[in-house]
């Protein structure tokens, strides 16, 4: 396993983490310290593959990542990707699946989106994040989240900010069959 460093425009492609570590003492900006390089190697015996970045300075980084590439053009052409064979299948959330299945009846349907209200002693708006409930009927949890925007929409201010029906901030649940 090797190790891609950067710093703005230096880059290395090293085997070791001694070499690492010897690239990092030729540059000034970065002081370093046995906690520092204890942490360098901890990561480099690791199994984790995420890339690490290192606090320099306020707003300033430098990166470390594994990777199996033998070049940094290699690297940089990202012929040695990791893969991960360990990692789980993506699943889809049951919401997802049941945002367009077909089932009449009563919905609730909670909205959470971010609502535009006049400050009364500025005169300016601010943006509120506010919570919309309502139980209504529809054939399916897509028309429950339409028929909630819909209403939403009639009534406060047209820069109100609403969510996707498929994002965390719209959940609703079925409550059973019209009468």
């Amino acid at each position: 396993m090797n190790l891609y460093l950067r710093y703005f425009d230096k880059e290395i492609l090293v085997s070791s983490v001694e070499e690492a570590i010897e690239f990092l003492c030729t540059i000034d900006d970065i002081e370093m310290t046995p906690m520092l390089e204890a942490d360098i190697r901890e990561y480099a015996s690791s199994d984790i593959f995420y890339p690490k970045r290192y606090k320099v300075h306020p707003h300033v980084y430098f990166i470390i990542i594994k990777t199996e590439a033998n070049t940094l053009q290699d690297f940089k052409d990202k012929k040695a990707v990791h893969d991960n064979q360990e990692a789980a299948p993506v699943k889809t959330t049951p919401a997802l699946l049941r945002l367009n299945e077909i089932k009449d009846g009563w919905y609730e349907g909670i909205v959470d989106f971010k609502r535009v209200l006049l400050i009364p002693g500025t005169g300016k708006f601010q943006y509120r994040d506010t919570q919309f409930v309502a139980r209504l009927k529809a054939i399916s949890g897509l028309e429950c989240y339409e028929r909630m925007i819909d209403y939403l929409r009639e009534r406060v201010d047209d820069r109100s900010q609403f969510p996707s029906p498929k994002g965390k901030n719209f959940k609703f649940r079925y409550l059973g069959k019209c009468k």
